[in-house]
């Protein structure tokens, strides 16, 4: 959630940034923002000044009480009965224009950094790294086709179990994934991670304070009868660990790295872009989030996604790098690169990870502040990546290492796995 007082000082700029979101009406928004918010700083001055009234009146009652001025008091008593009717109107006119103004900035994305790529469409992302495609001599199978032939993943059984979107792993395809988690994260913590294991249930609060609710409300699974939501990813739960935190400096950056199972209502999907392990509705992922302070936020959002790039060469997967537009941001992003897998059964590309850099529209919603050495407090900046979501990550080694008759798994597996080949 964006900060007021800072739309007030940079309302043209903010404008102009939001507007290469196509954000509709935006102009009218935040002019009708900023005359809601005159309005509130006019009812709260009169509030305020009710306030001191009564108070001063209250303390000539007791002077008065002291020296037995009966007639005195009464007549202070009465005016303070007004006052503090008048005060109880003022409060209620003050809470519900404080009301309309949260309500008019939950619906306001966050601001595009000034290096994000303006347009609205996906051919307006900057492709900034992308590997040779490598070539072979025997057709290639798509991973649907090769589960079933290995009998690693069944997606008949999840449907008949839960319904489609929910596949069972089996055997090596199960050991295979466990191997993944593993080394997603070993490898996280090598490099400082501190490893977590949140809920995969979430209150309306903290889904509130990572922008999921109320955003994307209707993309996640609710527990009947329960205010609680399962977790679309461990973002979630992590980045609310420091909810109404003040962090001292001397403790930044906070490094945090989970695995868990996610959850995806995916409404409104459907055709061959969600067949397989394209798109599932729960799916297992390891997640990164850094809270750092605003001057070292972009640097790290540089070494994330250097993080995320050597898991992918790691495992020897093609891949490319691509930063969002300012159409295709996220709506709490300021600044998002995407990692795709190449996935040669399906020609097409596969989004594997996205890491973005919140600033502070997060630390906002959620109250996350970071104490400075001069004692001042800043709201802190926000970062998280998926280092990595599974399943195309799964799809990509499948179709990758197929030959005639075996999958091999990528060498830095092996030691997880227990075994070479499929």
């Amino acid at each position: 959630m964006l900060e007021i007082k800072k739309i007030r000082k940079n309302k043209v700029e903010i404008i102009l940034s939001l507007s290469k979101r196509n954000v509709k009406n935006i102009k009218s928004i935040i002019y009708n923002l900023i005359e809601s918010d005159d309005k509130r700083k006019k009812i709260k001055s009169r509030y305020d000044n009710l306030n001191s009234q009564y108070n001063l009146s209250s303390k000539e009652i007791g002077i008065n009480i002291k020296h037995g001025n009966t007639a005195k008091i009464e007549a202070l008593k009465l005016n303070n009965s007004k006052i503090k009717e008048e005060i109880k109107k003022i409060n209620k006119d003050l809470k519900s224009i404080e009301k309309k103004i949260f309500d008019i900035l939950i619906t306001i994305p966050n601001i595009p950094n000034e290096n994000v790529p303006e347009g609205n469409k996906e051919e307006n992302n900057e492709i900034v790294f992308q590997s040779k495609s490598s070539k072979t001599e025997i057709p290639l199978l798509p991973h649907w086709d090769l589960v079933k032939k290995y009998k690693i993943i069944d997606f008949e059984l999840g449907n008949k179990i839960t319904g489609a979107g929910f596949p069972v792993y089996i055997n090596k395809g199960a050991k295979l994934q466990r191997a993944l988690i593993n080394f997603f994260l070993d490898e996280a913590v090598k490099k400082g991670y501190l490893e977590i294991q949140p809920p995969i249930l979430i209150n309306e609060n903290s889904g509130f304070g990572t922008g999921q609710i109320p955003d994307k409300e209707g993309q996640m699974y609710k527990v009947e009868n329960e205010n609680l939501f399962l977790i679309p990813t461990a973002e979630v739960p992590i980045t609310n660990i420091y909810q109404n935190t003040i962090l001292d400096i001397k403790d930044t950056p906070i490094k945090n790295v989970a695995y868990s199972p996610c959850f995806r209502k995916e409404a409104g999907s459907w055709g061959s872009h969600v067949r397989g392990l394209n798109r599932l509705h729960q799916f297992d992922k390891v997640e990164i989030v850094q809270i750092v302070s605003p001057e070292k936020s972009y640097t790290v959002l540089n070494d994330m996604c250097n993080y995320v790039e050597s898991l992918l060469e790691n495992l020897k997967l093609p891949y490319r790098k691509i930063k969002l537009c300012s159409g295709d941001l996220g709506f709490t992003s300021a600044m998002t690169y995407d990692f795709e897998v190449f996935s040669p059964g399906q020609k097409k590309w596969l989004e594997c990870s996205s890491v973005s850099n919140f600033e502070t529209y997060q630390s906002n919603r959620a109250n996350i502040k970071i104490k400075l050495e001069n004692k001042s407090k800043v709201l802190a900046h926000t970062l998280n990546g998926s280092a990595l979501a599974l399943p195309r990550i799964l799809a990509s080694i499948i179709e990758n290492n197929q030959s005639k008759n075996k999958i091999k798994v990528p060498k830095v597996l092996i030691p997880y796995t227990g075994f070479d080949e499929i």
